[in-house]
């Protein structure tokens, strides 16, 4: 995700983006030789293990703030937010089940209404693709499965790429598993096949 995201370069090889999308006119782009803010730009947003929402700003404040297109602070809390705005912090607040709590300091939030706020403040950078740091990390296990049912949700509108030691939360999740094990693709495919590969027994779940 550091490779990805701009923040860690790579010695050889390419991150390619967008391959063969229409959205963007050059085609692929080589996310190495892009800065983290251009890489943002390009439509990729990252979620941290730790959240990091403004705690004494509501939630809707939060989500105000992180609107596309407001990127000046002096403009995201002093100019008047239009209809379409609204209507998308309204549609991001219903997705991250958190539409009772938009008027609650971040302060008061539980850990996992943290993280899902968090992501509601991606979504609102409309990004294609997500990247997302072990959500599952300190949340009880009604967070976590809600967690998964918004990750296999947004996911069918983006890719969704996560980062996870959990092995709940991956079932869960119901998806394509790939296994890393000091840089390499140990194995890839769904959970069961994984799991019943020696290689993955004798480095992970053996232990």
């Amino acid at each position: 995700m550091d490779v990805i995201t701009g923040k860690t370069r790579p010695d050889t090889g390419e991150v390619l983006f967008n391959q063969g999308s229409t959205r963007l006119s050059g085609g692929s782009i080589d996310l190495t030789r892009q800065d983290e803010a251009e890489v943002a730009n390009l439509g990729i947003g990252r979620k941290f293990q730790k959240p990091s929402v403004i705690e004494s700003l509501t939630v809707w404040e939060n989500l105000e703030l992180a609107l596309k297109g407001r990127r000046s602070p002096f403009e995201s809390i002093f100019k008047a937010l239009s209809k379409e705005g609204f209507k998308k912090i309204e549609k991001t607040l219903s997705r991250i089940r958190l539409q009772d709590r938009r008027d609650f300091a971040g302060a008061s939030l539980s850990h996992g209404q943290k993280q899902w706020l968090e992501i509601g403040m991606l979504l609102l950078q409309d990004p294609e693709l997500l990247l997302i740091d072990e959500p599952a990390a300190g949340m009880t296990d009604e967070e976590t499965f809600r967690t998964a049912d918004l990750l296999r949700e947004l996911s069918e509108e983006r890719s969704v790429v996560v980062v996870e030691h959990d092995m709940a939360f991956i079932k869960a999740l119901d998806c394509k598993v790939m296994v890393l094990h000091e840089g390499s693709v140990l194995a890839e495919g769904s959970l069961d096949h994984v799991q019943q590969n020696q290689k993955v027994i004798d480095v992970y779940l053996g232990r």
